[in-house]
């Protein structure tokens, strides 16, 4: 991930059950290091808008400082990727990845147009298309489940709405979730919001 993808993200902080921010990571991190310096006592987390996966800010120091380490703040994972980069085209961002496959895959691979590379990369493509809408249901419920594990899993209903999230089922999740904090209970909406599309 470089530093443009970084300031891309878009993720929303909390302060126990009370938002502080929405919006992209920099504006986040600069209103959530405000409403620490003034006095903010419950503890903040951070959440990435897409996944809900927890972004971590080292907040010390003065906000310059806090902005100036955004750009370090991308995951050790994909960094060591792109340290380690061999072979392939990475100006276009091909990147070469062992694949492991049998003789007889190798085979057809290697008889297609193009050869093993072109044909890998259409069969993802015709994959990724022919699974678009149920991948973005299945990254909707992850997304809304590490959520309220996160920050709701002590308030009522939580396993039953969890229940309601996975069953795509929209009018028990809206019922269940009702009574929720507002920050936490409109968050969580929004993040299932895919994944209860297909019904009402």
């Amino acid at each position: 991930m470089n530093t443009l993808e970084t300031q891309e993200k878009t993720c929303t902080s909390f302060a126990g059950i009370k938002m502080i921010a929405s919006g992209d990571l920099k504006h986040v991190a600069q209103m959530t290091k405000k409403a620490i310096d003034s006095g903010e006592k419950e503890f903040v987390l951070i959440f990435d808008d897409t996944t809900a996966q927890p972004i971590e800010i080292d907040f010390r120091g003065t906000a310059k400082d806090v902005l100036s380490r955004l750009g370090d703040s991308a995951p050790t994972e994909v960094k060591h990727a792109e340290q380690t980069r061999g072979p392939g085209r990475p100006k276009l961002g091909v990147v070469a990845r062992e694949v492991t496959l049998l003789p007889r895959h190798w085979d057809w691979l290697n008889s297609q147009p193009g050869g093993a590379s072109v044909a890998l990369r259409k069969l993802v493509d015709e994959a990724r298309h022919a699974n678009a809408d149920k991948d973005t249901i299945r990254q909707s419920q992850e997304a809304a489940y590490r959520f309220m594990s996160a920050m709701a899993g002590n308030l009522p209903g939580f396993e039953e709405s969890t229940r309601a999230l996975f069953a795509g089922d929209k009018a028990k999740f809206k019922d269940l979730t009702e009574d929720w904090p507002g920050d936490v209970r409109s968050y969580a909406q929004k993040l299932a919001a895919a994944a209860l599309s297909q019904r009402s």
